[in-house]
């Protein structure tokens, strides 16, 4: 089994810093025939994304969750299943070092169990180097990792 990889902020949607009402989400243009195509190919969507924001204390949990079973509506819209969606509630100077976090490729490691991936068949897209990093930490191949930064 494959997937693909997405990043949240910055790929899926527009990153307007600490998003977590559906009124600020502006989705990345593209990003739902992108998932299409993949989709066809067989490929899961998943998301990692770090979310700073709740160990910050900007938004909860519930807010991160509430937005997020929003997204995935939105998507399924177009036909699109996102598999799940990982997040990283922390910030190593808030609560300190974890896995999870990217660069760690703990929510990717997660991911390949609870789904038995391939990982040299998934790619990642992400907007910052530490996507890239977590993806290679994790096994994907350089030629699967793509650094894309929404307009």
């Amino acid at each position: 089994m494959k997937a693909l990889f997405l990043d949240r902020d910055g790929v899926i949607n527009i990153d307007k810093h600490h998003i977590f009402r559906k009124e600020d989400f502006e989705f990345s243009k593209g990003i739902f025939d992108l998932c299409k195509e993949y989709s066809c190919a067989g490929f899961l969507i998943i998301v990692l994304t770090n979310q700073a924001g709740i160990a910050k204390g900007y938004y909860s949990e519930a807010d991160f969750l509430q937005l997020t079973a929003w997204m995935i509506e939105e998507f399924l819209g177009y036909g699109i299943t996102i598999s799940k969606v990982y997040y990283c509630p922390h910030h190593p100077d808030i609560t300190g070092p974890c896995d999870c976090r990217k660069p760690n490729p703990g929510m990717l490691i997660k991911a390949v169990k609870e789904f038995d991936l391939d990982i040299t068949e998934c790619v990642l897209i992400g907007d910052k180097e530490s996507d890239i990093e977590a993806g290679r930490r994790a096994g994907i191949p350089d030629s699967n990792l793509h650094l894309y930064l929404s307009k």
